[in-house]
């Protein structure tokens, strides 16, 4: 009886496991839960172009965007686990909107990690105008002028908001949130004047820093950023404990076969290996990940531990989508 009934699983899984094998024998779709033109959709380009050499198939991008990044990260969750629908997130998508929407799916159940990408800090940044020339001056400013100053947000729960949040707790401020549909508006009306402040990354904020066109105060990190290290960091400025980072990761529907998530884990480390794909990166402000969370377990690791750190800010924060 055991015997057939070994026989009969195996019978079953062959298919599985063929394909497994074979795995990939047609084009591969990256879903981007974004829009178009913006950090996390230029990483996803870098990384597919590369991942398809080695992969031997072509890695088709495809922009899935609206409610926070939930309704591509919702697609990936419907598709097939076969490998060929696979997906891009970012601590937005992947962490806080776990607090702050009622999802129709486990940010961590539902789906199965391949390998953290990328990484970077946000840029405190304000328009020429205002009169701090330094965080400390800045902060001092913000406490002379309660719920005065203005701070360009990508919506509630997105980065630069719970980067603003967090600013307000460590420094003692109180700012006054200003949603914008993406960053490049929210840098428009900055570079214009129409609004005090920023919290955005780097791709966005370094061109305007170097033409002078906005003042730069810290990166949200321990240490310089690499492809300015002229800006100090939040610990160096006087806001100590201000760390934010944007993270980027790949993911593939849960129960897509281990095989094939190791193809996928080994196409996304050769990339990130390679010197063109790095300086790529670099010219992003990004950074790659330490090598143990280019791995499936990595990732899953590092994305609990992020949820574990910011749910409790989130929610002491009340932030609620709109």
């Amino acid at each position: 009886m055991i015997r057939l009934l070994l026989a009969g699983l195996l019978l079953l899984l062959a298919p599985v496991l063929a394909a497994a094998d074979s795995y990939p024998v047609r084009p591969i779709t990256l879903i981007v839960p974004v829009s178009a033109g913006g950090p996390t959709d230029a990483i996803a380009r870098t990384l597919a172009a590369h991942m398809q050499r080695t992969l031997g198939q072509p890695v088709v991008v495809e922009n899935v965007t609206g409610a926070g990044g939930n309704i591509g990260v919702a697609r990936l969750n419907r598709a097939a686990p076969d490998g060929y629908t696979i997906g891009i997130g970012l601590t937005s998508t992947h962490v806080f909107n776990g607090a702050i929407y009622a999802l129709p799916f486990d940010l961590v159940n539902d789906f199965q990690p391949i390998a953290a990408v990328a990484t970077n800090p946000q840029i405190i940044v304000s328009r020429n105008g205002l009169p701090a020339k330094d965080m400390r001056e800045l902060i001092t400013w913000l406490k002379a002028n309660p719920d005065k100053a203005t701070m360009a947000t990508i919506g509630p729960g997105s980065p630069a908001h719970i980067a603003g949040v967090l600013f307000e707790q460590i420094t003692g401020t109180r700012l006054r949130f200003i949603p914008y549909r993406g960053g490049a508006p929210g840098m428009q009306d900055l570079l214009a004047g129409q609004i005090d402040l920023m919290i955005p990354q780097p791709s966005l904020a370094l061109p305007q820093i170097r033409a002078g066109t906005i003042r730069a105060y810290a990166v949200t990190a321990t240490k310089h950023l690499p492809s300015a290290p002229e800006i100090p960091s939040v610990d160096e400025a006087g806001a100590p404990g201000l760390h934010v980072a944007i993270w980027h990761g790949l993911w593939a529907p849960k129960n897509t076969p281990p095989e094939i998530v190791a193809r996928l884990d080994t196409a996304v480390v050769s990339a990130l290996a390679d010197a063109s794909v790095r300086q790529q990166l670099a010219d992003m402000g990004q950074e790659i990940p330490p090598t143990a969370q280019q791995s499936p377990e990595g990732l899953r690791a590092f994305q609990k531990a992020e949820i574990g750190r910011w749910w409790p800010v989130i929610k002491a924060a009340n932030i609620k989508a709109d």
